[in-house]
């Protein structure tokens, strides 16, 4: 098995693909360079540029690292990308041909949805968002078992695409769109660091495949010191404010000398709360909303970790002990070394009653 911390050589191997069978057909020989992009904000969920030195048709491109270390060779697929829209240019004595590559869910963002279509009440969610991918995408496509049903009728706007109805719709049943390395599509539930397993640990001793320089932002600007709370109980409206007035508190009133509030008029209660209901109901909402976004960029040799997975931070000269932090966004450069820019996520509570 391959120690990803330790030298190895790397070789890149790129495959033409059968779209009906969705196995590799063809080695491509010709490829200059190609450069990965997974995404978790794009619609998309990624893509890719590829240089190549003579024009290549439309068609899906799965790309490969070859790894071999100490006498074992391990084959592991990065990508899978349907190749169009080329460029190219010669400069008298060899042609290039750039390339950008697409996710097999750009099929589904390419076919409008048909007016008025709507699935009904009481539908299953994943079944029919299981159903709708098979018939639109020509990728394989993972069914996932769930019982949440639509509450109400699922009707599409004017401008729906497959891939934005489908995408509204699982997320009634708190999944979002997935993809693996090799195309097909999943379905994953929506989880926060915290629920997570970390599946790789980068630490900064002498080993480590993590590259020094690392950049961490955050922003409290929105972070709100006081909640207000305006609940309908028939006959009067009921009112609860929550402060948070702990000094050891970053975003407290003492600490910013300033109130910043954040007012609910429609609070997720029962019909007629009373008014201990509307008081818990405040404070847990400050104690969830007095919490800061974390975004920590760096740069690693390649391992075998994707976007959506769980990765503990030990970088203590950044201040990073321990911390557990979602991946965001992964940029692949298939090259010697196989660096690979990483953004991950995590969060911090900056108070606790």
């Amino acid at each position: 098995m391959i120690d990803w911390s330790e030298s190895m050589s790397q070789t890149f191997e790129y495959y033409e693909v059968d779209p009906n069978t969705w196995k590799d057909i063809k080695l491509i020989d010709n490829i200059k360079s190609c450069n990965i992009k997974y995404d978790s904000s794009a619609e998309t969920l990624g893509s890719a540029t590829i240089n190549i030195a003579d024009r290549l048709g439309e068609c899906y491109i799965r790309i490969y690292l070859i790894a071999v270390q100490n006498g074992e060779k391990e084959k592991r697929c990065l990508g899978t990308y349907l190749v169009q829209t080329p460029s190219s240019s010669f400069d008298g004595k060899q042609r290039n041909v750039s390339m950008d590559a697409y996710t097999p869910l750009l099929e589904l963002k390419e076919k409008p949805v048909p007016l008025g279509y709507a699935l009904l009440k009481e539908d299953n969610i994943m079944e029919e968002a299981y159903r709708l991918v098979r018939e639109n995408c020509r990728a394989p496509v993972v069914e996932t078992e769930s019982d949440v049903t639509l509450k109400d009728n699922f009707v599409a706007s004017t401008d729906d695409t497959w891939l934005t109805y489908i995408t509204d719709l699982i997320k009634q049943a708190n999944y979002t769109f997935y993809l693996d390395e090799e195309g097909k599509i999943l379905f994953m539930p929506s989880k926060t660091a915290d629920e997570l397993t970390s599946i790789y640990t980068y630490n900064d001793d002498n080993s480590s495949i993590l590259y020094p320089d690392i950049d961490i932002t955050h922003d409290l600007y929105n972070v709100p010191n006081v909640v207000e709370v305006y609940a309908d109980a028939g006959s009067t409206i009921r009112y609860y404010r929550a402060e948070n007035n702990d000094s050891d508190s970053p975003t407290s009133i003492q600490q910013r000398g300033r109130e910043i509030i954040y007012r609910e008029t429609e609070p997720n209660l029962p019909a007629y709360p009373t008014q201990s209901m509307v008081e818990e109901y405040a404070k847990n909402l400050l104690k969830q909303l007095s919490s800061v976004e974390y975004s920590v960029s760096y740069s690693h040799g390649y391992c075998p970790v994707r976007v959506g997975d769980c990765v503990r931070l030990n970088y203590s000269k950044a201040g990073l002990n321990n911390v557990k932090a979602k991946v965001t966004s992964q940029s692949i450069r298939c090259s010697t070394g196989c660096e690979v820019s990483e953004t991950a996520v995590f969060t911090r509570k900056l108070w606790e009653e």
